[in-house]
């Protein structure tokens, strides 16, 4: 979350970092939260469970059943980050019946994700006093529609999607244009951005109740690991 060029005072549960210095003598402060598992939980399904063969078959397998059934997973496999910092947190399945299948747990796996970011942004905006308007996404998970509808309901605002996916990169590419003329002010790097696709948000009155289940889950992977 960019705050401005006041560097904040250290924030429990956050990461002050830089987020940019373009040589002008004013450098841009960010909030970064760290979540160490997101992505690689969707590396788990395949190669760790072997319950999908390929990622991308991950979001049509999550959208086939309409909940997890109650199933919670908690990918704490190295510890949680952000806002939790815990070292001795381990991953969890929880909520596991006869009826469960692997659409459930795979479906549980995407969620985690959208609690996981609902959690750090929750931190982020009551640390700095900034509500979020919409939240732009990238990388490979940002593929998954479900994915992005699930984090729109959480968050309560629109969530979109570029054209471009490899924002990292791309964020590389920008600063070297505008070191070398190529863009001539944030604005026109700005204006570069493109829209493929927006999520509102759709609540159905359950997103809150699921919220709450996922931080009960969270406390019971809290400190596994400590002797």
């Amino acid at each position: 979350m960019n705050v401005g060029t006041t560097c904040p005072p250290p924030t429990d549960g956050m990461l002050t970092t830089v987020a940019w210095d373009l040589g002008t003598g004013e450098t841009t402060y960010a909030l970064e939260g760290a979540i160490f598992v997101t992505g690689s939980a969707i590396q788990w399904l395949r190669d760790g469970i072997n319950i999908i063969d390929h990622a991308s078959q991950t979001g049509p397998l999550a959208e086939s059943v309409p909940n997890t059934g109650g199933v919670v997973v908690v990918p704490a496999f190295t510890g949680l980050g952000s806002p939790w910092w815990d070292p001795y947190a381990r991953g969890a399945i929880l909520g596991i019946t006869r009826g469960t299948t692997s659409a459930h747990i795979a479906r549980a796996v995407v969620e985690s994700i959208a609690y996981q970011t609902r959690d750090v942004v929750d931190a982020m905006t009551n640390a700095a006093g900034v509500s979020v308007t919409d939240m732009r996404v990238d990388g490979g998970a940002a593929v998954m529609d479900i994915l992005l509808q699930l984090q729109a309901n959480q968050l309560g605002v629109n969530v979109l999607r570029p054209r471009e996916l490899e924002t990292t990169a791309m964020g590389a590419a920008y600063l070297a244009g505008l070191a070398e003329g190529v863009w001539s002010s944030l604005q026109s790097v700005t204006d570069a951005w493109q829209l493929d696709q927006q999520f509102s948000p759709s609540l159905f009155g359950t997103e809150s109740n699921d919220y709450e289940l996922w931080k009960r889950a969270v406390g019971r992977s809290l400190q596994w690991s400590r002797d």
